[in-house]
C-alpha cells in the first residue's frame, strides 16, 4: 500500500526547510508536495495546471499551510 502525500500551502522557503526537517525528525515517511499558494494548491487538488494528469482520487492524507 503507497503512503498518501502531505500537501503543504506555504510561500516561505525557510518555512518549508523547517517543515521538512521536522517531519525527518519524527520519522514521517510520506510524499511532501509544496504549493507555493493557494491557486496551486488547487491546481493540485484538482489535477490541472502543472499537475494535470494527476490522479485526483489519490487525496492528501493531510493539508497544512
Amino acid at each position: 500500500m503507497n503512503s498518501k502525500a502531505i500537501l503543504l500551502v506555504e510561500d516561505s522557503r525557510s518555512d518549508v526547510e523547517l517543515t521538512v526537517r521536522a517531519l525527518e525528525k519524527g520519522r514521517v515517511t510520506n510524499e511532501l508536495v509544496v504549493a507555493e499558494d493557494g491557486r496551486e494548491a488547487l491546481e493540485y487538488l484538482f489535477g490541472t495546471g502543472k499537475y494535470t494528469g494527476r490522479d485526483v482520487a489519490q487525496t492528501p492524507a493531510f493539508i497544512s499551510s
